[in-house]
């Protein structure tokens, strides 16, 4: 999945690196504002490692791209869709400045397909399918997996869109979604697999490390506000 240099053209490059930027900058400032808890500060090194080590897992896909667990949602149910984030994008500035995986103009191309897009969908999903699945721990697991399945897809639909506006590889649009979305779809059953053997280890021994199994945070009513 990760992309290359000179796989999009400059302005798409651009864009996607301020969609990152942008991005990034919401989940610091989110970070900051909540704080990070006692239970989540010792989770996170340890999910951004995990997350690491399972990236570096290549295997080829087509046309020079190649595929590997992403982790987003992983993360993201582990740690909050803030600091999941957080942390592939460290994952992703460390691959691309250390090991070359990945393209330095690129990285915000990266981290807006494998860090907004694939949490945001899978994120999205899984709270979805929490409000419609029974109140129970096997429901965070089956929802975790679910979205992790989504959201492999969905980072590869985007990059076919991406490729369709600033591609500059001499490659048919059609082949490069087909190949894309097709074998992701087929990794996605890995990362569905792998996300859910995870948290629902996490699950059974300290549950209230799974930032996915608390419940969302309520909106308040306006008779609910407190005066001034």
């Amino acid at each position: 999945m990760h992309v290359p240099d000179g796989f999009l053209d400059t302005p798409t490059s651009v864009a996607t690196g301020l969609v990152a930027a942008a991005a990034v900058g919401l989940a610091l400032h989110r970070t900051r504002r909540t704080g990070i808890d006692e239970r989540t500060a010792p989770l996170l090194p340890l999910v951004t490692t995990v997350v690491f080590a399972a990236q570096m897992v290549n295997f080829p896909v087509a046309a020079g791209t190649s595929g590997h667990l992403m982790g987003g949602v992983l993360a993201a149910m582990l740690l909050g869709p803030a600091l999941g984030l957080l942390c592939l994008s460290v994952v992703l500035v460390v691959q691309a400045v250390v090991f070359a995986d990945g393209g330095l103009t690129a990285l915000g191309t990266n981290i807006t397909l494998m860090g907004v897009v694939a949490i945001a969908a899978g994120w999205g999903v899984a709270r979805l399918a929490q409000r419609l699945l029974p109140r129970r721990p096997w429901s965070v697991v089956a929802a975790a997996a679910l979205g992790a399945f989504v959201s492999v897809p969905a980072a590869s639909l985007a990059f076919g869109l991406l490729f369709a506006v600033g591609g500059q590889a001499p490659l048919p649009l059609d082949a490069v979604l087909a190949s894309m979305v097709g074998w992701h779809a087929l990794i996605g059953v890995g990362e569905a697999l792998i996300t859910a053997v995870v948290v629902a280890v996490v699950m059974a021994t300290r549950p209230d490390l799974v930032h996915g199994a608390r419940p969302a945070p309520r909106a308040t009513r306006p008779s609910e506000a407190v005066p001034a």
